[in-house]
């Protein structure tokens, strides 16, 4: 990320997502933490020490960068209604008649995950290795709509689905 880009989200957090600089942090510093951490998987130990901050401060810069990335959600996540048929059914004769109230597609996978090894065995599913069930959705225009994240490898599809829905 180059430096203007870091200046338009710092600016989009602080005008449309709600981020306050504080006494003795401004938003470009708050936004440079959470970032360090997203983009290193550091913990907060380290961003501590290179930030010169206590760690209930970096804990609490983080947690309000995330909340106003979730305030921007709105404004550029827009979810399928289904008051229109896709392009791809419409034009298309086998499909138009029986999926025109389809919005996408919703497909399971298994992602490789790292673990403690007392809970190795719960992610251990047909592979020799542990992973993660992720559900994710899709529009025809391969945009993900939703992304389900956290279920063990062994976990079954019936129970994702019923937590994704719930």
């Amino acid at each position: 990320m180059g430096p203007e880009a870091f200046f338009r989200l710092c600016n989009m957090l602080e005008r449309d997502g709600g981020l306050k600089p504080t006494r003795f942090s401004s938003v470009e510093e708050q936004v440079a933490k959470a970032l360090y951490i997203l983009s290193h998987k550091t913990k907060n130990q380290v961003v501590k020490f290179w930030f010169r901050r206590s760690g209930e401060t970096v804990s609490r810069h983080f947690h309000n960068v995330l909340k106003a990335i979730i305030e921007l959600e709105d404004k550029f996540f827009l979810q399928p209604d289904g008051s229109s048929v896709p392009a791809e059914i419409d034009g298309n004769n086998k499909f138009y008649p029986y999926f025109k109230d389809c919005v996408g597609a919703i497909d399971g996978t298994h992602i490789r995950a790292k673990v403690r090894m007392v809970d190795a065995p719960r992610y251990r599913g047909r592979k020799d290795f542990p992973t993660q069930n992720v559900l994710a959705t899709c529009t025809f225009d391969l945009k993900f709509t939703y992304v389900l994240v956290g279920w063990e490898g062994t976990a079954s599809d019936s129970r994702i689905i019923k937590d994704a829905l719930s």
